[in-house]
């Protein structure tokens, strides 16, 4: 009897894929199917070939595939400011120019035009999500719509006036009626947003733990970032910043902390007794000489650990090849330890773990059947990555954002060979060029 072939839209074959769950093997010579913008397989490409009749076959004969990179903290709009103000402290960096350039210079355009160059960024070095805190939400999502990327947008809240918002009702206000009109967007999500515990205040969280409470939707914050920050609160509320968040019903597994450097015995075992998840930040805290965050400890605590770029204006690329490398070597020089966080769980931090803290594991974060299919590609035909005898090893440790030649963000090629499909990076750089000349002068 003749086997009939099933139809679909895609079928992209591999050298290798790495799921990234349910554990860390990498499957060799293996296809993912793709039918309507979800992963329907994953298995050797000798077996796809009988079973499956795709509308388009891509090989990629010396690729690997791995989940789409999740930037599980970033101010995509800041890319405009990269380099704006380097080599100073956190508060110096903020207060001096960093809020000054914000007040005099950001708007909806400035924020719709930043977050587009961000996602040009992103996309052409294989992220396809990333988690969002910034103002004119709205502008966010509507560049994240038309790069055709996947984002969790955070419905920012701050305790002084800004162009954006008078007060911290008004910025509530204003994000909550953004999620009412965007919510049935399938590439958007959204967050409170609440910057620090320095610049938010208990009335504040509280209303902010209220209305998430009732939305069921994360909290996404900076916290335990500096030392400075920490003497702040303690002399201000008489509590530790963690310590304070517990009193107020804050930590839980919902709570997306971010930095998360300075922690005492007593914040790791609130931290890990309420399931928050932690975002690592490895080069905004080296550039921001904010300190060594202690992840060993957090992994073997059995703590949720993603990783993020923070800003371009504090890193200054929003790079998660870099990310991942400096979390994995960061890790092994402050434990101690060379086998610390090995080179596949970075992989892992970089994916399925921002998709668990995010709440969106079910949908992306793994090239599993039944979810998005949010994939890279990354080419390993250049001299810089052969020989290979561990192509998981060589992403973390060799491999960098250049070699990305493919990307897909719910079954959509947003890059291909290299180029973007959706953004025009003329148009980007002379929005960039207008932008410059604003900001420096």
């Amino acid at each position: 009897m003749q086997q009939t072939h099933i139809s679909v839209d895609t079928l992209i074959e591999a050298r290798w894929v790495f799921p990234a769950e349910p554990d860390h093997s990498t499957l060799d010579n293996h296809a993912v199917v793709i039918h309507q913008g979800k992963i329907v397989d994953v298995l050797p490409v000798s077996e796809s070939i009988n079973r499956y009749d795709p509308k388009q076959r891509i090989v990629l004969s010396n690729h690997a595939l791995i989940p789409g990179l999740i930037n599980l903290h970033t101010h995509a709009a800041m890319t405009l400011m990269r380099g704006l103000a380097d080599d100073l402290p956190l508060m110096e960096w903020l207060k001096e120019h960093i809020w000054p350039a914000e007040q005099r210079h950001v708007n909806e355009t400035f924020v719709y035009d930043g977050t587009r160059l961000a996602c040009a960024e992103m996309l052409r070095g294989g992220i396809t999500c990333f988690n969002d805190m910034y103002f004119f939400p709205e502008a966010i999502a509507q560049a994240v719509l038309s790069a055709g990327m996947r984002a969790m947008i955070g419905m920012i809240a701050i305790d002084f006036p800004t162009a954006y918002a008078s007060d911290a009702d008004d910025y509530l206000a204003k994000g909550m009626a953004l999620r009412d009109t965007l919510q049935s967007e399938p590439l958007l999500s959204f967050s409170f947003a609440p910057h620090a515990p320095y610049t938010v205040s208990d009335k504040t969280f509280s209303s902010i733990l209220t209305y998430a409470e009732q939305l069921d939707v994360p909290i996404h914050l900076h916290l335990h970032e500096t030392e400075d920050e920490i003497r702040i609160d303690q002399e201000a509320h008489g509590f530790r910043p963690i310590e304070r968040l517990q009193q107020l019903g804050l930590l839980s597994p919902n709570l997306i902390a971010v930095h998360m450097i300075h922690l005492n015995e007593s914040d790791i075992k609130l931290i890990k007794r309420n399931g928050c998840n932690i975002v690592h930040c490895p080069s905004s805290n080296l550039k921001l000489a904010s300190g060594f965050a202690p992840v060993a400890i957090y992994l073997d605590s059995g703590i949720n650990v993603g990783l993020g770029t923070d800003s371009a204006a504090s890193n200054n690329r929003l790079d998660m090849f870099e990310e991942m490398r400096l979390a994995a070597l960061l890790a092994k020089a402050v434990s101690g330890k060379a086998n610390t966080l090995p080179a596949y769980q970075a992989l892992q931090m970089a994916t399925i773990n921002g998709a668990r803290a995010l709440g969106l594991e079910e949908i992306t974060g793994s090239i599993s059947p039944g979810k998005a299919a949010d994939i890279t590609a990354i080419d390993f035909s250049d001299l810089n990555l052969t020989p290979c005898f561990d192509p998981i090893s060589h992403i973390v440790y060799a491999a960098n954002r250049e070699h990305v030649s493919h990307v897909w963000v719910n079954g959509k090629m947003l890059v291909e060979n290299k180029q973007l499909t959706t953004l025009n990076l003329f148009e980007l750089q002379n929005r960039t060029a207008y932008w410059q000349k604003r900001l420096a002068t």
